[in-house]
């Protein structure tokens, strides 16, 4: 079983930088604002904000958004950065497992830096939440295994080991068909296993979607759930799949004939 923490989106509207600004220093970059607790080695702040750049050039283009140009100047990107866990759970009231939290409409993120995988895993994973609803609305309701795959996609590590874990998971009888999937909020999951099941699978879903159609198609998917559209019939318009039924089918067929595969 993997050991490391997982992070689940947390849709915050708290903690105003105005609450705790006293606390943190501040750095800028092109796209963000990096507010970090006084005693935080410059070095890592430096790295923190050459990352922050680098993701955000990466998801945008991994995920085809690259005619978006958000978070300038004022409308900057904040990552608050805590000095530990104890601090970070204080002030942001999450799981004892969490290691990041993410707000769409504040575009910011809450994390600390003693976490193994905070530049590989966590860091991408909760840029990729507040960019994908930059890009798909804040309020645009989509099944959560779309919005934590969009999320996932951005962590080689975890694209990496889903295509074993969900052989796995088929193997023992324990896959989840996506019309079930649909259905789990993973924020109240407690089996870390039936977790890590979903993440698995929410990132090999997404990332079937844009290997085999594309991330321009994909971008275009999006665009359509931010219109409106149900998600059946922007599957039909875009990637002439008639309904989740047939994703779920075509996905799963992929899986059954290349299980060790990774789409990438």
């Amino acid at each position: 079983m993997n050991k490391r923490l997982i992070i689940v989106l947390t849709c915050l509207c708290l903690f105003p930088a105005s609450l705790f600004g006293e606390d943190f220093l501040e750095e800028r970059s092109e796209h963000f604002f990096v507010y970090y607790y006084k005693g935080i080695p410059a070095d890592f702040v430096s790295k923190t904000i050459v990352y922050c750049e680098r993701y955000y050039k990466n998801i945008t283009d991994s995920l085809g958004y690259t005619r978006f140009n958000f978070w300038t100047w004022n409308d900057r990107a904040k990552i608050y950065i805590y000095p530990d866990q104890i601090a970070f759970r204080k002030n942001t009231n999450q799981a004892y497992w969490s290691a990041g939290a993410a707000s769409h409409e504040k575009k910011t993120v809450w994390t600390f830096p003693q976490m193994a995988g905070f530049f590989d895993s966590i860091l991408p994973h909760e840029l990729g939440h507040i960019i994908f609803r930059e890009v798909i609305g804040y309020y645009t309701e989509v099944p959560l295994w779309l919005e934590e795959g969009a999320a996932s996609f951005q962590e080689a590590g975890r694209r990496h080991n889903a295509a074993g874990m969900i052989k796995q998971a088929i193997k023992e009888g324990r896959f989840i068909p996506l019309d079930r999937l649909s259905q789990i909020d993973v924020r109240v999951l407690t089996d870390r296993n039936e977790v890590e099941l979903f993440y698995s699978e929410s990132v090999s879903v997404v990332d079937y979607l844009v290997t085999k159609y594309g991330a321009s198609k994909f971008a275009e998917f999006c665009g359509r759930l931010k219109d409106g559209n149900s998600i059946d019939s922007s599957l039909r318009f875009v990637f002439d799949i008639k309904d989740l039924s047939e994703l779920n089918d075509r996905w799963k067929n992929k899986l059954d004939k290349n299980p060790a595969i990774v789409y990438i």
